[in-house]
């Protein structure tokens, strides 16, 4: 299967908590989407792999995404080494995008930032042809390198490169989020775990302030940032133009 967009995360929910809206706007434009979770969450203090796992296909659904798959790395301890970036490599093979999603470069979770390295290295390496991967009938896959690599911004605020406006897509974008039930704030703690730091009422508030600020920064009423490995070239200044609503 080809995508146009692959959008890895360390744990279930960092996609949708970062770049939904985006997946979800380019959806509706016609391209489609693969979402690659490299560990199942397991170290988490609410919910447990089977919730996560339920979860995370209900916010596919919501999204609209064409695949979902989990690499089922060690939550807090998996590493940025050739073990790794062969599985990662193997999965971009597998998708062939144009463009891949990654974690934020650094951020309040160790994962995140060591997830950010794994799949920008694990991108560059896919397009070297003498490293050998296989698919999952064992056939030798061709190599393949992504054509652009951004990366999302996540807890820590990052100054965006670009931004995407998601002021359509903003109410679906809540709802995929909402989606991962047993990790958000639940005013009666129907499940009796403790309260987290995601948890907290104030969590998801802040996630709506951050796209309200993203979009104030290009005048709509919702954005996701990201952030570019690369400079992004254009061929005309019609690309920079957006229409005013």
């Amino acid at each position: 299967m080809q995508v146009d967009i692959l959008a890895f995360g360390a744990h279930p929910d960092d996609v949708e908590l970062s770049c939904s809206g985006t997946l979800i706007s380019e959806i509706k434009k016609g391209k489609s989407v693969a979402i690659v979770d490299l560990t199942e969450g397991e170290l988490g203090t609410r919910g447990t792999v089977t919730s996560r796992y339920e979860e995370a296909a209900a916010a596919s659904m919501i999204m609209g995404v064409s695949a979902r798959e989990n690499l089922c790395f060690k939550d807090g301890f998996f590493e940025n080494n050739e073990l790794h970036q062969r599985k990662v490599i193997t999965a971009i093979r597998k998708y062939k995008p144009s463009i891949v999603l990654a974690n934020a470069p650094q951020d309040r979770h160790p994962d995140h930032g060591r997830a950010a390295q794994l799949v920008e290295e694990s991108c560059f390496l896919a397009g070297l042809s003498k490293i050998i991967t296989h698919d999952e009938a064992g056939a030798s896959q061709a190599r393949w390198r992504p054509a652009y690599v951004f990366h999302y911004i996540q807890d820590r605020y990052i100054e965006p490169d670009f931004i995407v406006d998601i002021s359509k897509s903003f109410d679906l974008k809540m709802q995929s989020i909402l989606a991962y039930r047993s990790q958000f704030h639940d005013p009666n703690n129907t499940s009796g775990e403790a309260q987290t730091y995601i948890s907290a009422p104030g969590f998801l508030e802040g996630i709506t302030s951050r796209a309200r600020l993203m979009g104030k920064k290009i005048g709509v009423s919702y954005g996701e940032g990201f952030l570019s490995v690369k400079k992004i070239g254009i061929n005309s200044f019609d690309a920079l133009i957006q229409n005013e609503t």
